[in-house]
């Protein structure tokens, strides 16, 4: 019944969003999404003959940005397309002409314009090259978000996303590609919607998006009421690349290393109204050995009437894994006219790491034996959504129904041989796991401009979410777990002066657990909270802006933190979620500084965030004599915190960039709960950067990154410092580039400890991680090339394991 609920309130305002919607178009501005194109022929003055290659800039003639560009072909002509009615300056140049600016405007009722030619004139002087393009800032700040746009910087071709998120500010990325933003865990959408893929691990999600499709990236610190409510950290969406070119455009990626191995072929197809996109790519990682060090320590303890004496178990081991990714995804998009837009996606993805590991066991200081393992890890991903959107002749105003299934299955097998030194066997443990999860979503959101500076927006949206795991083939022990949310918000916007801007509103979200523990009795979790936002914005000579900001945010957990599957893959320390958690509740507080100096740019903020009911991963005592890592509730936080970034020219070719973060950490726990780190703790993260361009197309990059010692209520991470580079070139004139990467040239393998105390119980963890990487990669794209992005569904409601590790441990360090 409450299923139903909730779907029946999502689709009432729906059908009550778009009741109003006709009534509601006023006048105004005439301003479409859609679509139109601006053409010409470009001639020399003298001979009247065509000029080839020459190059064509459409700058908006208000914010005097670029919005879009070409070049001619053989005849001289040019069409500009996907272009909204309003009033353009067309900018031509190529070498040995004077540059010309020719007016031009287009409307609703006559959106497309033949301009018919354009002479150029050549000039008096002998030039050695002339450029005209319209050049983004590589980072921009908006009123509540700061975007890096990674369209503009010539250092992001042939990497991947994870290359591309260690430049953007107040991100930190560790070496598995893991991002977290002030020091806390962050929901990461691409277009502005969820992805399977990212909910099982943002790391290798990211290594399987190819750099040269990324548009932009949106650091989004102070989330409105219209996204969901999670993330304590805040929001990272990525922006991809698309072709809106008349024609087929597309790029191919390619990479080869000592490491791994990646491929990627996007293609676009478009044609009048209609447009298709297909993307495939595929990665595989050699095997190579890691070593893993465990040492588990149990007190002395009481089991009833027995006493059960101190042990200890030393594991010292190596695993040979293997890692194999593939994805693929179709898109189809349509516009019925100037005014109602239709578009569906569907991408697949599937993941696998494993192999095989051995470890000699050392208990009480004598040696026992030996383990041979073998784990085999994989998760598929579907994602499938259709999205209608409607707008008006009054500009701003827009409608938009939108629906989206996500399905996925992970699979988790294991095998432990357990021998004396002389081979006897002592035991031999197998087990399997299969995790299901699958959500229905449905979303709608109106847009209504009062004037230009006032925009109100509201919304719904429902989500109905089931996981289910098996224990094993033949197990009644099931997991099945319902959650479902509901919820609707509303926000505002506005100039209170000509440089003090506005935005705030209010989300409200009930939510509805429902499942069986492991006793079979019924589960059943119920809660509505509200979620105040609030943005108040200031603009000084124009180039700074202060800023002050708050929200409330809530993390709710997903199948990696609640699945209560025992994996005993290292049977001496087990891991098990906890499907007991109680979602995290944060308020943040916000003061931001940003300023532009001469084409550099310096953004400064301090922030406090209170925290709920944290969620973190814990050691104690298992029943069978061995040291078990679950999550739990461990108790509340204050913390205090501050980010810098900076970015400096000391030439036109060279750039500088850096960023700086810091955050306290303090945790008040529950008495149940023993910990290690009972103080304040002060985490931060350094990562600086020079690129540099010279003549020919070479581009060269340096980067270094050090994260200082990680805490948690009961464990300590140790500090790590890693660093690399690349070298480009341009070719093909500018439509491929071939480079060579360093990662760690000078250190085979990266150590990383852990020590982890609750009581009288602890473990350490000692990784040597094979990092280094010598790879050469190529990257091409043909066609005319003209990225936009539409609005997608978005679900960020789910905490993500952000301790994903790509699988390092050889099946030994799962306690995660």
């Amino acid at each position: 019944m409450k299923k139903l609920l909730l779907i029946c309130a999502a689709l009432l305002m729906m059908i009550n969003a778009k009741a109003q919607f006709p009534m509601m178009g006023g006048g105004g501005s005439a301003a479409s999404k859609v679509t139109g194109r601006i053409s010409a022929t470009i001639l020399d003055s003298l001979t009247k003959q065509p000029v080839e290659y020459a190059t064509v800039s459409l700058v908006n003639a208000k914010t005097s940005k670029t919005v879009n560009g070409a070049l001619t072909d053989t005849k001289g002509k040019v069409s500009i397309q996907n272009i909204a009615p309003g009033e353009y300056k067309l900018v031509v140049g190529f070498i040995g002409y004077t540059s010309k600016n020719v007016m031009v405007k287009t409307t609703p009722e006559k959106p497309d314009n033949n301009i018919g030619n354009v002479y150029l004139a050549g000039t008096s002087n002998t030039l050695n090259q002339v450029t005209i393009e319209g050049k983004k800032n590589i980072v921009e700040n908006k009123i509540d978000r700061m975007v890096y746009n990674a369209e503009a910087d010539a250092t992001n071709a042939g990497g991947d996303a994870t290359d591309v998120m260690r430049k953007v500010p107040m991100l930190s990325v560790d070496i598995n590609g893991n991002v977290q933003l002030r020091g806390s865990a962050v929901r990461v959408l691409i277009n502005g919607k969820p992805s399977g893929t990212m909910a099982n691990s943002v790391a290798d999600a990211l290594k399987m998006i190819p750099a040269d499709q990324i548009k932009s990236v949106e650091v989004i610190t102070n989330p409105s009421a219209k996204y969901e409510a999670e993330g304590s950290g805040g929001i990272i969406n990525i922006i991809t690349k698309k072709s809106n070119a008349e024609g087929v455009s597309g790029s191919v990626n390619a990479s080869a290393g000592t490491r791994q191995n990646t491929g990627n072929f996007n293609l676009t197809a478009k044609s009048g109204r209609f447009s298709a996109n297909t993307a495939l790519g595929g990665m595989y990682a050699y095997p190579q050995d890691s070593r893993v060090v465990f040492f588990n320590q149990l007190p002395q303890r009481q089991e009833g009437s027995v006493t059960i004496p101190s042990s200890n178990v030393l594991q010292d081991g190596t695993s040979a894994w293997k890692r194999e990714m593939f994805n693929g995804s179709l898109g189809l998009d349509y516009d019925f006219n100037a005014y109602n837009n239709i578009s569906t996606n569907a991408k697949y993805n599937r993941f696998y790491n494993g192999g095989p590991g051995t470890s000699l066991i050392t208990t009480n200081g004598s040696a026992s034996g030996n383990i041979a393992s073998a784990t085999d890890m994989s998760n598929s991903n579907l994602d499938w959504n259709l999205d209608y959107r409607r707008t008006s002749k009054k500009q701003g105003e827009e409608f938009s129904v939108a629906g989206q299934l996500t399905q996925g299955r992970n699979n988790n097998d294991f095998t432990n041989d357990f021998r004396t030194g002389t081979g006897v066997p002592v035991n031999y443990t197998a087990s399997n796991n299969i995790g299901r999860n699958r959500e229905y979503t449905f979303q709608t959101d109106y847009v209504y401009p009062f004037s230009k500076s006032v925009t109100f927006e509201v919304g719904g949206k429902g989500i109905l979410r089931n996981i289910q795991s098996e224990f094993s083939q033949n197990s009644a022990q099931n997991f099945d777990y319902d959650q479902n949310v509901g919820a609707a918000y509303s926000t505002i916007a506005f100039d209170l002066t000509k440089k003090i801007k506005f935005k705030g509103g209010v989300r409200g979200e009930y939510t509805a657990i429902d499942f069986q523990d492991a006793a079979g009795k019924p589960v059943k979790n119920d809660y509505f909270n509200l979620f105040p936002s609030a943005v108040l914005s200031q603009t000084i000579g124009g180039q700074t802006t202060i800023k002050l900001a708050y929200n409330k945010r809530v993390q709710r957990p997903s199948l990696a933190y609640l699945n209560p599957f025992r994996n005993e893959a290292n049977q001496f320390s087990v891991f098990q979620g906890n499907p007991n958690l109680n979602p995290e509740l944060s308020h943040n507080v916000e003061l931001g500084y940003s300023t532009f100096i001469k084409g550099s740019m310096i953004n400064a903020s301090v922030f406090y965030r209170n925290t709920r009911n944290v969620i973190e991963n814990i050691i104690q005592p298992d029943v069978s004599g061995k040291t078990l890592t679950t999550f739990d509730n461990v108790g509340n936080t204050s913390s205090f915190g501050a980010n810098l970034f900076g970015s400096y020219n000391p030439t036109p070719k060279w750039t500088l960039m850096s960023n700086i973060g810091l955050n306290t950490y303090e945790i008040r726990s529950r008495q149940d709960i023993q910990g290690m780190n009972e103080g304040t703790y002060i985490n931060y993260n350094f990562f600086m950067r020079s690129a540099t361009s010279f003549k020919g197309g070479w581009n060269l990059e340096l980067f270094g990154v050090v994260n200082s010692p990680r805490y948690t209520y009961q464990s300590k991470t140790d500090p790590m410092f890693f660093y690399g580079g690349a070298v480009k070139k341009d070719i093909f004139k500018k439509q491929g580039t071939i480079g060579l990467n360093l990662l760690n040239p000078f250190n085979r393998d990266l150590h990383i400890k852990t020590v982890t105390m609750s009581g009288g119980t602890m473990q350490t963890q000692n990784i040597y991680y094979p990092l280094r990487q010598i790879g050469l990669n190529f990257s091409y794209k043909f066609g005319k090339l003209k990225f936009t992005e539409k609005k997608k569904i978005k679900n960020d409601d789910i905490k993500q394991d952000q301790q994903q590790g790509g699988g390092m441990g050889g099946g030994m360090g799962q306690g995660r």
